[in-house]
């Protein structure tokens, strides 16, 4: 590749570009190592500021990383998880699996969930409007990290009314087989749709340490309101997963 130093388009932009075009098209794989700053200073006769200008932009998105004594790489995305509506069947919880299990075992992935907290909150305003609680209300929150393949996949919050909970084992650090919408359908309130709402955004400090985020890397935040036979909701689920490790895939009729 030679710059074009007569283009609109930065230097250190087109130098970006074109290592952008290597890592998408496959040419530069996942932990392949790019040239040193002084070989890209001698092949596109820039100096080293515009070449490290160049490497920055590629941080910010998160598609190169920089370590110590192994240099610049390709960044090695791990495992990606394929978020399908039939995550959540009722086959699934009959076989003893809760959503996320049934997505890490379609993956061949050891899983597991680490339990950060169990009580009593203060419902968080998007709560308490799906649970239609007044607004201040108390809930009950599980709060938990889940892990797939030896890497923290999502940050899980489930809230649910009191009255639905108490002297269930959704209080407790195991929910027991299929989890907490398994003990929800034996106590009658039989699951008949839910509603997932999307939105990207970038992370916040904490979820960037939670999540062992890369710089430049967004979170999808997912909130599910999950609907008994009745109208009632019965659970808001909140997560948050990094961006580049997720697919949401979604399967409806078209009628």
């Amino acid at each position: 590749m030679t710059v074009d130093s007569t283009s609109d388009r930065p230097v250190f932009k087109q130098i970006a570009d074109h290592f952008r075009q290597e890592i998408n098209s496959g040419a530069l794989a996942a932990g392949e190592p790019l040239p040193s700053e002084s070989q890209m200073v001698k092949t596109f006769g820039v100096s080293g500021g515009t070449v490290r200008r160049a490497l920055d932009l590629l941080r910010a998105e998160g598609l190169i990383a920089t370590e110590h004594g192994r240099g610049t790489r390709v960044r090695e995305r791990g495992p990606m998880v394929r978020l399908a509506s039939q995550r959540l069947t009722r086959a699934n919880r009959a076989a003893g699996l809760g959503g996320f299990a049934a997505d890490m075992r379609a993956l061949g992935l050891e899983y597991k969930q680490e339990v950060l907290y169990l009580g009593n909150v203060q419902a968080p305003v998007e709560v308490s409007e799906r649970l239609n609680v007044p607004g201040g209300a108390e809930v009950f929150v599980r709060r938990r990290r889940m892990w797939g393949g030896g890497e923290p996949m999502q940050m899980a919050d489930s809230y649910y009314p009191l009255d639905l909970v108490e002297g269930t084992p959704i209080v407790d650090e195991d929910a027991g087989p299929g989890g907490s919408y398994a003990r929800l359908e034996e106590r009658g309130h039989r699951l008949a749709s839910f509603r997932e709402e999307l939105q990207a955004r970038m992370p916040s400090d904490d979820e960037k340490k939670s999540l062992r985020l890369l710089p430049g890397v967004p979170v999808v935040s997912l909130i599910r309101t999950a609907i008994d036979t009745s109208g009632r909701a019965v659970e808001v689920f909140v997560s948050v997963v990094a961006a580049d490790k997720h697919v949401f895939q979604y399967d409806f009729s078209a009628d």
